[in-house]
């Protein structure tokens, strides 16, 4: 497996670990609408949290969060439309960005709640 793929694994392990430390129930990972790919379907206290994971070992080109961009935002907005009313949820929807910088001797967690508001 190519070294960004399990760097990626890693991350995701780390954010549902993160997540479930913090009270959420995850329920769904890497799941599938169309194009779109979410990485992390998690609740808390009446709160969907949609979940993008954003994991680097450098921070030389920027921060991870800084790399989910216009379309994926779209993508992951239709995926969560379509999996909010496939399960007929009602439920307060939230998209958040979990940034993981992983180094040699230290991994940083930054969980960024209702990020998309903050592009």
């Amino acid at each position: 497996m190519a070294q960004h793929n399990e760097l990626g694994k890693f991350g995701e392990q780390e954010a549902v670990n993160y997540l479930i430390q913090h009270g959420y129930t995850i329920l769904e990972r890497n799941w599938f609408f169309q194009k779109a790919e979410v990485d992390i379907i998690a609740k808390k206290e009446g709160v969907l949290a949609v979940v993008e994971v954003k994991t680097r070992s450098s921070l030389y080109f920027g921060n991870p969060q800084d790399f989910v961009n216009p379309k994926k935002i779209q993508l992951l907005v239709k995926a969560i439309n379509n999996y909010v009313n496939y399960k007929q949820l009602d439920v307060e929807v939230r998209f958040d960005i979990i940034a993981i910088y992983k180094s040699e001797t230290a991994t940083e967690i930054e969980h960024l709640e209702d990020a998309f508001y903050h592009f």
